[in-house]
């Protein structure tokens, strides 16, 4: 693997840029690893990096149905924020964030991870109040926040109609500075490079068919397109999909899949220089470094496994951005697109073991499944490594639904569902 520098970038332009190499390799899968990852999205591939990083197991395989990059990963409006209300959230997705902090260097690729911050919305007395109890659980918490005036939030985003007869009042806010965007596929490619680098096999085009077990129940393997895959270990990172894969396996997870729309307008001047989020409307948006606006809202109102729009959502979305921001509502939409996300019913992700023996599970990630690759990898290739789940995945494990001690986020996961 050609290890990219600025000396190096200059040769290469002096070479005619002929002498990189390929940034991973694809290699015929073996019949037999010590750990098979389904799913090669960013939760798959991190947890590879770090099993072959951290744990010195490199005898990997991670398994793609499609192309790396090609589901959620590239499916998403890139927002990287850790403003949870609960403890327990708190510890996991500020860890996500400060492994961002330092990603590019540790993986030796450009994520692009831009610390533009994230401003939260509020339009009424209540919202403020709520806000205030937010912060006040953020800063308990450890983690970053502030409470800001109106003004504040007008010079932030010149182009929020602010004024007193705005369809959504602003009456202020609170700012998250340590939180921003990054390339969603950057971080799916540079993952890749990386666990590729340290021995890991990724197959692409590999479709899971089933799975082989022994007679006591225990997983020793998957049933693939490429045939029989044996492994000691299994786990499933596979995103709304998640259900399905259980199914296969012989059990069944409280998760339920929803199309979540996105949009990304016209390339534009620079007009945006943080993230927004509406409480009123679910509206969040943020520019891109190509200038389009990247924009999305709540989840479709019925199950689906589509990764397409309905006109509906559309309609509500763009029509909340053209009323919060009249400056824009007549810039074209240049595309959109759907991912399919799986929301459990406390908001909150699944880590670890699952009823079947040998096999372990990252899921439920559908709010914030993009923010929490780098936690998400590493916290569940612990788990696989030591036999044990880390004190941070711990309360996030399946029994919470056995012992009733969920961890309800849905106001702070920042999706409308």
């Amino acid at each position: 693997m050609t290890k990219y520098s600025a000396f190096n970038v200059l040769l290469q332009g002096l070479r005619g840029q002929q002498g990189w190499t390929p940034a991973w390799r694809s290699p015929e899968p073996k019949r037999r690893y010590d750990v098979v990852i389904i799913g090669g999205g960013g939760h798959g591939l991190a947890t590879a990096y770090y099993l072959a990083k951290v744990h010195g197991i490199r005898n990997i395989a991670v398994l793609e149905r499609g192309w790396l990059g090609g589901g959620n990963t590239g499916r998403n409006t890139t927002v990287i924020r850790s403003n949870y209300y609960y403890p327990a959230s708190a510890r996991l997705y500020d860890l996500s964030l400060k492994l961002y902090e330092g990603l590019s260097r540790e993986l030796n690729y450009n994520v692009m991870f831009s610390q533009r911050g994230i401003v939260i919305l509020c339009h009424s007395r209540h919202d403020m109040e709520g806000a205030e109890r937010w912060v006040g659980a953020m800063q308990l918490n450890g983690v970053d926040a502030e409470m800001i005036s109106t003004d504040d939030v007008k010079r932030r985003i010149p182009a929020l109609d602010t004024s007193r007869d705005a369809r959504f009042p602003v009456w202020g806010g609170f700012m998250q500075k340590r939180a921003g965007t990054a390339r969603h596929d950057a971080v799916a490619w540079g993952y890749a490079r990386a666990a590729d680098a340290l021995g890991v096999d990724i197959i692409q085009n590999c479709e899971v068919r089933g799975f082989r077990k022994t007679e006591t129940g225990r997983v020793t393997g998957v049933e693939t397109n490429f045939g029989v895959i044996e492994a000691d270990k299994v786990a499933m990172a596979v995103a709304g999909h998640s259900s399905m894969v259980a199914e296969m396996a012989g059990f069944a997870l409280p998760v339920t899949s929803y199309a979540l729309q996105a949009f990304v307008s016209e390339p534009l001047k620079p007009a945006l220089d943080t993230v927004m989020l509406s409480l009123a409307t679910g509206l969040y948006v943020s520019q891109s470094d190509k200038g389009g606006l990247v924009f999305g809202g709540g989840l479709d109102h019925y199950p689906s496994y589509a990764q397409r729009g309905n006109s509906p959502t559309i309609r509500e979305v763009a029509g909340a951005l053209a009323e919060q921001m009249p400056s824009v509502g007549r810039v074209r939409l240049a595309r959109h697109w759907a991912g399919i996300v799986d929301i459990v019913q406390d908001s909150s992700p699944i880590l670890g073991e699952t009823p079947v023996p040998g096999l372990y599970i990252n899921c439920g990630w559908g709010t914030g499944g993009f923010k929490a690759i780098p936690a998400g990898g590493y916290l569940l290739a612990h788990h696989l490594a030591t036999g044990h789940a880390h004190e941070i995945a711990e309360p996030f494990g399946l029994n919470r639904f056995f012992t009733g001690a969920l961890i309800d986020e849905a106001a702070a996961s920042g999706i409308a569902h």
